[in-house]
Parts: C-alpha cells; sequence; structure tokens
C-alpha cells in the first residue's frame, strides 16, 4: 500500500519552525485525503547509525558469507530502502543546520542510498522518479541572493542533486527564514520579515498537500 513517507530530521522536539510548517502540511493532507497513510520516522529519537565498515561492506557479501555484524547492519538497511520505495508521496523536514543539514538526514540517507536499488545508471529507470516530494527546510537568517550571505546555503543545493537528480523525485522546496530574529535582540528589525516568511511557509506547504493529493485521488 503505497503512503505519505515522512522522514523529520530537526533536533528540537518543540519549538521547531521546520516541525510547525510540517505540521501544517500534515494536516492539510489528512483533511485532503482523509484515507491516506503516513508513515513518520523522526530521526531526533530513533536515529539511522552512521554507516560503518559492516554496514558497507555488507552490500558487497554475499549473505551466507556475511558476519554477524554486517548482517545486523544490512537487516537495518533493507527496512529503510524498503520503506522508502514503498511510499508514494514523500515529506522531509530538513532545516539547515551550520549551513548543511542534520547530520542524521545524510546518515538517514546513506543507508537508502544503495546501487541499484534507488540509485541507477538512468534516473528515470529507479521506481522512485517522479514521485512527488516537499521539503520543509527553515534557517535563522537569510542566504538568497543580495544578502550578506549568499553562497553560504549548502543544504538545498545539496538536496537538489541528490533528492532531484540521484532518487530523481519532483522536488518541491518549502523555506522559512530568518528564525532567529525572534530570539536575537540584533536581528529585531528583521522580526517583520521573519513573521511573513513563516506565514508563508505555512501556506505553501498547505498549498503542496492539496495539490499533491488531488492529484492522487483524481
Amino acid at each position: 500500500m503505497s503512503y505519505l513517507l515522512h522522514i523529520d530530521s530537526s533536533a528540537l522536539p518543540t519549538g521547531s519552525v521546520s516541525r510547525e510548517v510540517a505540521e501544517t502540511f500534515r494536516d492539510a493532507w489528512q483533511q485532503a485525503h482523509p484515507t491516506g497513510h503516513v508513515v513518520h520516522r523522526d530521526l531526533a529519537t530513533d536515529p539511522s547509525p552512521h554507516l560503518t565498515t559492516a554496514a558497507v561492506t555488507a552490500r558487497f557479501t554475499a549473505p551466507a558469507d556475511r558476519t554477524p555484524e554486517q548482517a545486523e547492519a544490512i537487516e537495518l538497511q533493507d527496512e529503510l530502502v524498503e520503506e522508502f520505495l514503498g511510499a508514494g508521496v514523500y515529506l522531509f523536514t530538513v532545516p539547515m543546520y551550520n549551513m548543511s543539514i542534520p547530520s542524521s538526514f545524510k546518515a538517514w540517507l546513506d543507508h537508502i542510498m544503495v546501487p541499484g536499488r534507488t540509485l541507477g545508471l538512468s534516473p528515470h529507470a529507479l521506481a522512485t522518479a517522479g514521485r512527488p516530494a516537499v521539503v520543509i527546510s527553515s534557517r535563522g537568517g537569510a542566504y538568497g541572493p543580495g544578502t550578506p550571505r549568499d553562497g553560504w546555503d549548502h543544504a538545498i543545493p545539496y538536496l537538489t542533486t541528490v533528492l532531484g537528480s540521484a532518487l530523481a523525485l519532483d522536488v518541491q522546496f518549502v523555506i522559512s527564514e530568518l528564525t532567529m530574529a525572534h530570539r536575537n535582540p540584533a536581528m529585531a528589525d528583521l522580526r517583520p520579515a521573519a513573521a511573513a516568511s513563516r506565514t508563508r511557509a505555512h501556506q505553501e506547504a498547505k498549498q503542496h498537500a492539496q495539490k499533491i493529493a488531488t492529484h492522487l485521488l483524481a
């Protein structure tokens, strides 16, 4: 049965803007697709381990020849890959941490990006090709053109390449900026812009959920 797979990598259980915006997506999704099933993997409470020697070598070792460590590692990998492949829609909650993505999300990606299963020479031949995916991202500052930190954003370019090019998903991004403005007195002048960005993110998340659900049910 196809489902919405929600991978959440925010380290904050509460007070996370990316989690709040993702919740708006989930609420709109359930309203538009009330019979739709959701699988939620929270990498803050159930993190995927970083790749080990056993996890890598197990991929190239015959099952009968695997060590106990390799067998355990490949069992987890198989679980994550099958969960990923079984989804029809994806919601990724990926805030920017130190100019890039959380290491927990990178660890999850390292387990599910497996040549011959989720990766191939032709993106169009992949099982996930064209499946809709929405990435909810937040960042404490602003990194767009014309800002002092233009070019410092290494999260969205990376996710565009990995999710869009390598995994061939149809990716849309919802970004909330300046989330530190309400906590940092030095950013007080930016609070109206921060509030506007958050409001816009919630609106876009809702619209994406409704559009994808409507398309699937058509």
